[in-house]
């Protein structure tokens, strides 16, 4: 289960085109690997999310690039983080991460959640349907996907979905973990006791305390011990060797995307940055209110050689991985 993730939410480089984009996203994988993340997650849309983008930037698909990362990996579990069961069936989408944990010799895990971007639903023609009807989804979805990747055949005559005998061969190669993702804490945080093997959390640090509180409110409820549920936190990251070149590299991206000058200090508050005694300093803060890891990214500098493997290197000494 995801202690350390390390995320790729963007390929949109500067000075690279299409041909290059994957070389850098190999490298950072591999970067990661070497330095003490567990997990490489890819995020599973079509379209550039609001606030790291412009719709139209590069989006490789999820997991045909998965798929190509395992061969040039050996250790990493690979995941999204997460996918909108609302893209998928999800008898489909449990043969996808079926043939994952084949191709990558058992390192795949199933990030999954109800889906919220409206704007590539609406393009693409995928039914999006109204916060209930995405909820009730991702449960039936769930009912399908989990027996299918433990070796069962299920059935279902569902509101949403029907399968009959879901066959599901050859099977994964180990136990694929389950990751749900969100923050909701009626709903998703409900499914992440009765269902997950972990959930990934987004929310600011000065709640992280109560998200923990209700999932284990839920945990009690469903009858689950709440230590056998691996909680991270989704955080933004940029790690150089100094503090000055960690704010040079963060200002850079951030007005690359827009922000005007006198606005820089308050983007930056939506990172956490500096140099590794810095960085480690602040998630060794949050570690202390109860969470059990992070998953991470670097939208700042990750084309930068070495700074994922410098970033790897910080959090280990913090999460312990």
């Amino acid at each position: 289960m995801t202690r350390l993730g390390y995320q790729i939410p963007s390929f949109s480089y500067p000075g690279v085109d299409q041909s290059g984009v994957f070389d850098h996203v190999i490298r950072q994988a591999v970067e990661a690997e070497n330095s003490g993340f567990d997990t490489v997650m890819l995020m599973d849309h079509f379209f550039q999310l609001p606030g790291l983008g412009q719709p139209d930037e590069y989006m490789l698909e999820c997991y045909t690039a998965l798929g190509a990362i395992a061969r040039e990996t050996s250790r990493v579990r690979l995941s999204s983080l997460v996918t909108g069961n609302t893209y998928r069936n999800p008898a489909v989408l449990a043969k996808i991460i079926t043939t994952l944990d084949v191709v990558s010799g058992g390192r795949a895990q199933l990030g999954i959640g109800a889906g919220w971007f409206e704007l590539e639903h609406n393009s693409f023609g995928i039914e999006f349907g109204t916060f209930t009807d995405r909820f009730e989804k991702l449960e039936e979805a769930l009912n399908i996907i989990l027996p299918m990747l433990r070796g069962e055949r299920p059935s279902l005559d569902g509101k949403w979905y029907t399968v009959t005998d879901a066959i599901n061969e050859p099977p994964p190669v180990r136990r694929v973990p389950v990751m749900i993702g969100g923050s909701g804490e009626r709903k998703t945080f409900r499914m992440v006791a009765q269902y997950a093997d972990s959930a990934n959390i987004i929310c600011p640090v000065d709640q992280i305390s109560h998200k923990l509180d209700v999932i284990a409110g839920h945990c009690e409820t469903q009858g689950r011990d709440r230590s056998e549920i691996v909680v991270s936190r989704l955080a933004y990251l940029c790690v150089a060797p100094t503090h000055d070149e960690a704010q040079a590299e963060l200002d850079a991206m951030l007005l690359g995307r827009g922000v005007p000058e006198s606005k820089l200090e308050t983007a930056r508050a939506n990172f956490h940055w500096g140099d590794p005694d810095e960085v480690a300093e602040e998630m060794a803060s949050q570690m202390a209110l109860g969470l059990d890891g992070f998953c991470v990214n670097s939208l700042a500098n990750c084309w930068i050689p070495g700074r994922i493997e410098l970033l790897g290197e910080t959090l280990s000494r913090v999460v312990g991985v």
